[in-house]
Order: C-alpha cells, then sequence, then structure tokens
C-alpha cells in the first residue's frame, strides 16, 4: 500500500524517533508499505517519521542506482532501531533531495565513513562500519530518525536562498508525482 510522505512542516519529522521491540505490530507490513511508496515516488531511502510514525524504521533501495554501480544490484534493506555510533573519514560535499522537501536538491558535506548498529527485517543484530555512497545514504535517513533533515546542515546564506519554497510547502504547495501530507492537511 502507497502511503503520504509527510512534507516539511509536519511536527513527526522534528521528533526523535523511538526504538522499537520485535513485536511491533504490522511491523512486515509496514516495510513493505515503505518500500512501496518510496519506490512510487522514486526515492532511495524513506524513514518511517516520513510516512507519520516515530519509531525507527528506514528502507534502502539502492538497486535503482545498479545500472551505474553494479554493486547495488538487489540491495533492498529494512534497518530497525539504527543508530550511528561514530563518523570518520573525509567530509564530502554531494546534492540531496527528500522525499519530505520535494523540489529542493542542495549540497550537503557528509563523512564518507559511519559506525552503524541496527536490526534487519529478521532482528538479526548488526554493528559494523559502511563506507561511501550507502554510508551518505544511510546519514541522510538516520537524521530524519533524530528530527534532523538534511537542510539543517546547510550554511544560514543557503537556508534563506531557499526560504521561499520551504514556506511553499509549509503552505502546502508541494509540486511532485506523490500523494503528501502537507501542514494543516
Amino acid at each position: 500500500m502507497i502511503l503520504p510522505i509527510y512534507t516539511y512542516g509536519q511536527p513527526v519529522l522534528r521528533k526523535v524517533a523511538e526504538d522499537i521491540t520485535p513485536d511491533y505490530p504490522g511491523l512486515k507490513d509496514l516495510i513493505q508499505n515503505m518500500f512501496e511508496t518510496m519506490q512510487h515516488a522514486d526515492g532511495v531511502g524513506l524513514a518511517a517519521p516520513q510516512v507519520g510514525l516515530p519509531i525507527r524504521v528506514v528502507t534502502i533501495d539502492l538497486d535503482v542506482l545498479s545500472d551505474d554501480y553494479p554493486e547495488f544490484k538487489g540491495f533492498l534493506h529494512a534497518y530497525i532501531n539504527p543508530h550511528i555510533l561514530e563518523t570518520d573519514g573525509e567530509e564530502v560535499s554531494m546534492e540531496e533531495g527528500c522525499l519530505s522537501l520535494p523540489g529542493i536538491h542542495e549540497s550537503v558535506k557528509r563523512k564518507d565513513r559511519i559506525h552503524v548498529t541496527y536490526l534487519d527485517e529478521n532482528m538479526q543484530e548488526h554493528d559494523g562500519w559502511v563506507t561511501g555512497y550507502l554510508a551518505r545514504v544511510m546519514q541522510h535517513e538516520f537524521d530524519h530518525l533524530e528530527g534532523t533533515m538534511f537542510i539543517d546542515h546547510l550554511s544560514s546564506l543557503r537556508k534563506q536562498m531557499i526560504k521561499g519554497k520551504l514556506n511553499g510547502l509549509l503552505k502546502g504547495k508541494a509540486r511532485c508525482s506523490y500523494k503528501v501530507k502537507a501542514v494543516g492537511k
């Protein structure tokens, strides 16, 4: 089932999400719905707060990039209760966008190596270092679980330059091809 994506201004996007227990009701269906929603919106990642739930669940699909990056062939993963323990490495700048901020794309600096812990869909624990593009996507998505959005990493000048677009989103003016839940709607 395709879920509406909550856009900038929705309070859930600014809450710190909570860890869940393995018996969280409907978790398998939620994960499946998040994958379907993300793919319908042409995204590579989706965090539960973006569909209105303040819980620590993220889906990432990098298979869509496999033509250019063969190492991502078949890469569809869910992350339950993920946490970034440490960041390391080189700071790399790359343009990012977000399904909750349709029409906004900005260059963001992020470390290229992170130490993460999480549970997979089978509730198996993982603890390790992640590098490169996946580390960037994880940082972007896991930020949502901390109530942070990629625009929070921008300089005050860049924030000022996109203020009009952000105000438009606050007024419910989201131009995108997927279903959204804007503020006040």
